[in-house]
This record gives structure tokens, sequence and C-alpha cells, in this order.
């Protein structure tokens, strides 16, 4: 009877070990922001209304069908006059950029926002155990992360990813390789950096599917630092609750709709076709409904589920169908973290969430102040939340990048405590938003938009 008794002892207290031992992994599995920093170029890089009309009207390859169309497209863009660019186009040298040009555009980067990020979080070069860069359209040898790995002197076993042709939402994508390294590693610190060279990709042709890329595209970066460290959980800023990612590469429109290829007369480039939106709607509805179940109320879904039922119910026997149900994802999530692809995405997510003013102002103002800064866009764009002080602990913010791919991925980030820091918007957030969006470039070009 003892040994009967012994034995269920130790059934009872290796189950117990063995659900405990789960917690305990899913535990250090966490993946929590200890601190991120954007960057923001010196002011000589800064493109104002005078300088993008010079940049367009230089480019002799244009006539005027084009030159009609990319003023038609900047004085639409939604983008003001203090974002910037690569050296290369002040130096007016943009239709033969050097390898060294790209590599100098992202060393900036680099050395400016990694040295910034490590200093104020208190974390020493050694003390990183990750790092993956992103980077879509700039290839070197060595590579851009072997640079950084150098510059900072990071150890000798650090595991290192270096991403390339990812698009715009890249650093989402860079974020899910470090927390899926996060599930076999316990106390990690990660190093994240995501970028893009404009440099060697600033397009100088007259293909009205290429040239829109310069009208949208401008200079930045992000470098973030990671952690599973359950002893620096009350230090971090926000707590990763949930990534999805969805690509639909496998479909023939989507995988062509946003490449990089060369023109007909050689000029390399990055095309943006008109199947683009298209292409975006539907990865995003893709990527939302499989999100949705992780981050929304069961309240919320089953009220959709029995609209949703009802109407179908009803649909054969009326003879005018019924309004399809929407979900209402504020149900679940407080703030909107959306990449800056231009004024038409903005515009086209919030028609699709059903979101207000308010919910779109922090999209609208980074695209505004710092134009679509390719996969590091959503972080201008949390940074604006937390300058303006919106973010607050327990909040749930939800972030939405689309890519080349095509590939729509989000990620759900719980915050950890109150924030305020300013980050790349400390000097300018008292002026946002601005009275108007209308920029000098509207007044002296708007009347393209009467043509």
């Amino acid at each position: 009877m003892d040994l009967l008794m012994i034995f269920y002892s130790l059934a009872i207290f290796y189950l117990v070990f063995l659900v405990w031992k789960i917690f305990d992994d899913r535990r250090d599995g966490e993946c929590y922001i200890l601190d991120y920093q954007c960057y923001k170029p010196s002011d000589d890089r800064m493109l104002n209304t005078k300088q993008s009309g010079e940049i367009v009207f230089r480019n002799t390859n244009l006539g005027l069908l084009e030159y009609k169309f990319l003023l038609k497209a900047i004085v639409s863009s939604g983008i003001g006059e203090q974002t910037y660019g690569p050296r290369v186009i002040f130096e007016e040298r943009e239709d033969s950029p050097a390898l060294e040009d790209g590599i100098l555009e992202m060393e900036e980067f680099f050395y400016d926002s990694i040295g910034k990020l490590l200093d104020r979080s208190c974390v020493s070069p050694s003390e990183i155990d990750v790092l993956v860069v992103n980077v879509s359209m700039l290839a070197s040898v060595p590579s851009l992360s072997s640079r950084i790995i150098n510059h900072y002197k990071l150890r000798d076993d650090i595991k290192v990813f270096n991403l390339s042709g990812m698009g715009c939402s890249a650093s989402l994508i860079s974020v899910d390789v470090a927390r899926n390294i996060f599930k076999s590693y316990k106390n990690v610190h990660a190093l994240v950096v995501t970028s893009e060279s404009l440099s060697p990709n600033w397009y100088s042709g007259n293909d009205k599917s290429m040239i829109l890329a310069n009208c949208l595209f401008r200079t930045g970066g992000c470098a973030m630092l990671l952690t599973n460290k359950r002893t620096l959980k009350d230090r971090a800023l926000f707590k990763l609750k949930c990534l999805v990612r969805t690509h639909h590469g496998a479909r023939d429109e989507s995988y062509g709709c946003c490449i990089q290829m060369e023109d007909d007369q050689g000029r390399p480039g990055f095309y943006l076709g008109k199947i683009l939106p298209k292409a975006a709607t539907q990865a995003f509805i893709d990527n939302l409904r499989e999100i949705a179940p992780m981050i929304l109320p069961v309240s919320e879904l089953l009220r959709y589920g029995i609209l949703s039922m009802i109407r179908k119910m009803r649909s054969g026997s009326a003879k005018v169908e019924a309004p399809k149900p929407m979900i209402n994802f504020q149900t679940g999530v407080d703030h909107f973290c959306i990449h800056t692809g231009g004024k038409a995405v903005i515009d086209g997510i919030g028609l699709n969430l059903k979101l207000n003013e308010y919910d779109l102002e922090p999209a609208r103002m980074t695209l505004h102040r710092f134009g679509n800064t390719s996969a590091s866009s959503l972080w201008y764009v949390l940074a604006y939340m937390e300058a303006k002080r919106r973010l607050k602990k327990g909040d749930k913010v939800l972030m939405i990048s689309f890519g080349a791919g095509f590939k729509c991925n989000s990620c759900l980030w719980e915050v950890v405590r109150d924030l305020g820091s300013g980050n790349v918007w400390e000097d300018c957030i008292d002026g946002y938003p601005p009275k108007t969006l209308v920029n000098p470039f509207m007044e002296k070009y708007g009347w393209i938009n009467l043509q």
C-alpha cells in the first residue's frame, strides 16, 4: 500500500512538474521591447518643395505627360516639407550612384540610431545575443550585419540574420525571427535593425509605374532592442501578444504587383503595378481573418457570427440584400499603427476598419513629416503615439504592414507602462497635427489636379 501511495505521489508530482515546466518555458519565450530609436538624418538632407521640383525637372527623360503625372502624384501624396532624401540627389548624382553611396547611407543610420539606443538602454554591445538586419534593396559584401558587428565589436557567437527583399513589411518579419529564437533560448537580447537604401534605387527613367516610388519613399530607419529576460520585463515598453504573417507569393498577380526591375531602357527601379491595391486588400483581409480571433473579445466574435448567420438566412428570401456586418476592431484594440505606404493606403485601412481621424492621425502625420520610410515607418508612427502621450499601461496597439511578395503582416503589442518619450518627434511634436496639410508644393502645382 505504501509503495502504491509513493507511486501515485510521484506520478502527481511529475504531472505538476510538467505543467509548471510548460508554463515556465512559455514565460521564457515571451518577447518584450526594451527600447527603440528612430533615425532622423541631418538637416542638409531635408527635401523641401523647391528641391523636389528641381529634382523632377532635371530628369531629362520625362515628357509633358510624365511631368504632369509626377507632379500630380506629389501634390496628392500627403508628404510635407521636412522629409529626408539620400545624399546622391542633393549632389545631383542620382543617375549614376555608386555602391559606396548605399553603404554610406546605411552606415550613417546604423552608427547614429544603434549608438543612441545602446547608450539610453544601458546595454553593452557584448550583451547582444541576436542581430537581425533587414534592408530590402541593398546587398553588400561583407553584409550590412557584418558591418554592424565590426563597428560595435559584437560577440563571436552572436546569432545573425541578414534579410533582404522583404519590402515594407520586413520589420515585423524581423521581430518574428527574434521571437522564434526566444522560444529556444533563455535570457536573450536581440538587436533588430530595419531600414531601406534609396541611394542606388532612385529611378531616373520615365515609366509611370516606376517613377511613383520616388514620390513616396524617403530616408529613415529604426533600431529596436528586444528581450525575453523576465528580470527586465518591468523596464520594457511593450510586450508582444501575437503576430500573424500572410504571404500571397503563390498568386502571380500579387507576386508581380510590387517588384524591383529594369525598364525598357535598362534603368533599374521599383515597379508599382495597378493591381497593387487589389493585392493589398486580399492580403489584408486574409491577415485580419487570422488575427481577429486572437485579439478580439469573445462577445465581439459572437456578435459578428450571429449577424453573419442572420444575414445569410435572410439573403435567400429578401429582395434587397442586407448590409454585410462589420467587425469592430476597437473592442480589442486601443491604437492602430498603420504603415505609411501613402495617403491611399491609410485611407483604405481606415475605411475597412471604420477608424476615425483620431485613429489615423499618427499615420497621416508620420507620412507628412517623414514620408514612407519603408519597413521602419511603423516605428515612426508608434513614436508619434508615444510623443503625444497616448500610450498608457495595458493599452493594446495593432501594427499593420504591407510589403512586396505580396505580404501583409500584423501584430498586437501590449503597453507595459505609461509612455511619453519624444524619440524622433521630440523637437517637433508640439507642431503636430498642423492646422493644414497643404504644403507649398500644393499651392504651386495644385492646378495640375484640375487638368
